[in-house]
């Protein structure tokens, strides 16, 4: 009985090393931005038909801030970032208080990789309207992604004592919990965040990762196959159903989710060691 006892707890112990080593390794690869699109920019307002209409509005009234805002977010959207900081820069001229039009800017010099620039729209974004969620959730992110866990958490939590419907403060608050290893709290997160956004991938994937951390391997599963269901693009969700794989024992099925996942992304190192590892 006693050997027995000790077996069953050395699998105990191996199965939370295998845990922990999952997340992290995969807490600190999270890449998607979910919802990093520009402030209330559908996907449509990125055509090239949609931004030619918007010209036209703006020749017809060319000191109309809005206009400039929305073609600019429209150019964001479409990849033409210095288009769309002409106009953000327009807009922000025609009206110094346009805060909503800051917190795009801000956005579009995180893409193009000027962190100082982006940080200081949106503190103005912030001084200008303390109480605009977006800006808080925008510059939360752009700490997130410097490092800078402990300021990022105080404005995602500002985000949400704000009454947020943004899922992002939500989805990216869990993941700094995930890091911490405070994998309860993430779940809770992460569900609520997909309760305000159900079709976003990106969360469910990251809540697999908490429960496979907690050795919750069923739930895991459901998550992880749901997040490949909604984008079978995404490698991120075939590493972590691979995982899942490996920690039930089923190396063969392992294999293969580790391989697509090196289909999706050549380098993605934690699929190809993972895969090494089950072959």
């Amino acid at each position: 009985m006693k050997t027995g006892r000790a077996e069953t707890a050395s699998r105990r112990v191996r199965r939370t090393s295998f845990a922990s080593a999952c997340i992290l390794a995969l807490a600190g690869c999270v890449s998607a931005d979910p919802g990093a699109a520009l402030v209330n920019i559908d996907t449509a307002q990125g055509s090239r038909e949609n931004i030619a209409s918007l010209t036209q509005v703006i020749r017809e009234n060319p000191n109309d801030p809005n206009s400039y805002n929305v073609r600019g977010s429209a150019f964001g959207r479409s990849g033409q970032f210095q288009l769309a900081l002409q106009d953000f820069n327009r807009a922000i001229q025609l009206n110094p208080n346009f805060f909503e039009a800051y917190a795009n800017r801000a956005l579009i010099h995180r893409f193009v990789g000027d962190l100082a620039a982006s940080a200081g729209d949106y503190n103005s974004a912030i001084r200008l309207n303390p109480r605009y969620d977006k800006a808080y959730i925008g510059r939360g992110e752009l700490y997130r992604r410097e490092g800078r866990a402990v300021e990022a958490f105080q404005d995602f939590e500002r985000a949400i004592r704000l009454d947020t419907t943004d899922p992002r403060a939500y989805h990216r608050r869990g993941l700094i919990y995930q890091s911490r290893q405070q994998h309860q709290f993430a779940i809770d997160d992460f569900s609520t965040a997909v309760s305000l956004q159900p079709d976003a991938p990106e969360p469910y994937n990251a809540r697999a990762i908490s429960h496979l951390a907690q050795n919750q391997l069923e739930p895991a599963f459901d998550d992880a196959n749901y997040a490949i269901e909604l984008d079978r693009e995404n490698a991120e969700s075939w590493a972590t159903q691979a995982l899942i794989h490996e920690a039930k024992g089923d190396r063969a099925a392992a294999q293969k989710s580790f391989r697509q996942a090196i289909r999706l992304n050549p380098r993605y190192e934690i699929a190809r060691q993972g895969l090494a590892r089950v072959s």
